[in-house]
């Protein structure tokens, strides 16, 4: 199999044509080709026995294009955003897509890419509306919202939260400094959660000033990462809803930024880079 490997700011993918999969596993049943897939994602993602990657992206092109997205641990998730950029790049480059703008079906519903610049490559995603039902992020609770949320922790203490859905399940920590080492424990905890059905995204924002934030983003199925797409858009609109920032803020991560734009209508657009790694063959 044909291979390839992206990342957006550092957040890092495995790239495949569903086409040039084997047939015995592309002809299955859709079941059991996403669960092939899906063992697919652990092993290519396995950075000592594999290509290693955050996430694992499967391009179909039939009978719609669509970004199948998979997590490190093999789970599925719905969107990602810096995988949205590469899965634009890659189709780019492969020829599948040359037109500037297009739309992109995803589990979490259909996404509009625009190509901004081509070298260095960048682009915009709509990347649709927070959702803040908490039947959306699997919480099951009598309150409207998961927003100022207390988080009773394993020390007895209380971590607050505004916890809601932007492309797949967020949760939003404001803390005074991003220190890794301190965090990290932090967002292992909420994320596995009992109060999370699915589990949740934990992204930890530092309020810059009133144009700029720093987010560090501990993923579900994967751990601490570099950059989330989805993550910089949650951190935005929850720090925009508090009053923090305006409609619009950089967001700092490890490797680049993310700019991202609150429209009026609530819809969130988030434009970055995305950076080819390598194309390579995939042994047997």
């Amino acid at each position: 199999m044909k291979v390839s490997k992206y990342h957006g700011c550092g957040n890092s993918f495995v790239i495949i044509r569903e086409s040039g999969i084997p047939a015995h596993i592309r002809e299955a049943g859709e079941a059991e080709r996403l669960e092939a897939y899906g063992q697919l994602a652990v092993q290519l993602c396995d950075i000592n026995t594999g290509i290693g990657a955050d996430g694992f992206i499967v391009v179909r092109e039939e009978p719609e294009l669509e970004m199948v997205f998979f997590n490190q641990d093999g789970s599925r998730a719905p969107m990602c955003g810096n995988g949205i950029r590469c899965f634009a790049e890659f189709c780019m480059n492969e020829g599948i897509r040359e037109e500037a703008e297009y739309p992109v079906k995803t589990l979490a519903g259909g996404m509009v890419v625009e190509i901004t610049q081509d070298e260095p490559f960048r682009a915009r995603i709509n990347m649709g509306s927070p959702n803040f039902d908490p039947e959306k992020i699997a919480v099951k609770t009598d309150k409207k919202d998961m927003l100022g949320a207390q988080v009773p922790m394993k020390d007895g203490s209380a971590q607050e939260v505004d916890s809601f859905f932007m492309g797949t399940i967020h949760t939003v920590v404001f803390t005074d400094e991003i220190d890794r080492e301190k965090l990290e424990p932090i967002g292992e905890e909420i994320c596995n959660h009992q109060l999370f059905g699915e589990k949740t995204n934990v992204n930890f924002v530092k309020i810059v000033d009133r144009d700029s934030i720093q987010v560090l983003t501990y993923e579900r199925g994967v751990g601490i990462t570099l950059a989330c797409g989805t993550g910089a858009c949650a951190s935005v609109v929850a720090a925009s809803r508090r009053g923090y920032i305006g409609k619009s803020a950089d967001v700092q991560l490890a490797l680049g930024t993310l700019k991202i734009d609150i429209e009026e209508d609530g819809s969130v657009f988030m434009e970055g880079p995305s950076v080819r790694v390598f194309d390579g063959q995939l042994g047997s």
